[in-house]
Parts: C-alpha cells; structure tokens; sequence
C-alpha cells in the first residue's frame, strides 16, 4: 500500500501526521495490527483539487460502524496527501 503514495507523501489521520513512505508503512501495519476493518466507498467527489471519497467503514475498532471521508491529493500516478476525517 505504501507504494502508491510518493516518497514524502503525508498522511493525516487521528490527530497523527505520518510523512514519507516508511512512516506511513508503518502507519498502515500498527493499524492492521491492532484491528481488522471493511471500507465500502459510497460516494466520490472533488474538493479543493483532492478527491474525496466517503466509505462506510466496519470493524472491530472503538466506534465501528462509521462514515470516514479520505481527501487524496494525487501528484502524476502517487498519492501525495491523504486526509482521513470524519
């Protein structure tokens, strides 16, 4: 998962900035460690030049089910900022 964001891409999500590549790996297994989650997008839209995609989110986290919005800014194929917010 970490490919598809660029080498200083950052990540913002539960008051926790993660930047780079290796960070937001590791961002990724923490939260894999820790708890399974199912995300089902429901709606798609621009804002401010990122892409905001909504999804249900359901698993075996503090508050599940939830509807979370992710704002990805794309620069050429990679991911650079993504924003996950309620």
């Amino acid at each position: 998962m970490a490919d598809c964001f660029s080498d200083r891409a950052t990540v913002r999500d539960e008051n926790n900035i993660h930047t780079g590549r290796d960070e937001i790996r590791q961002w990724k297994v923490d939260y894999s460690r820790k708890y399974t989650a199912k995300s089902t997008p429901i709606v798609m839209a621009q804002d401010r030049g990122r892409t905001v995609v909504t999804c249900h989110v359901e698993g075996d986290f503090p508050g599940s089910p939830i509807d979370l919005r992710f704002f990805f800014r794309v620069e050429g194929d990679l991911i650079s900022e993504l924003e996950i917010t309620v």
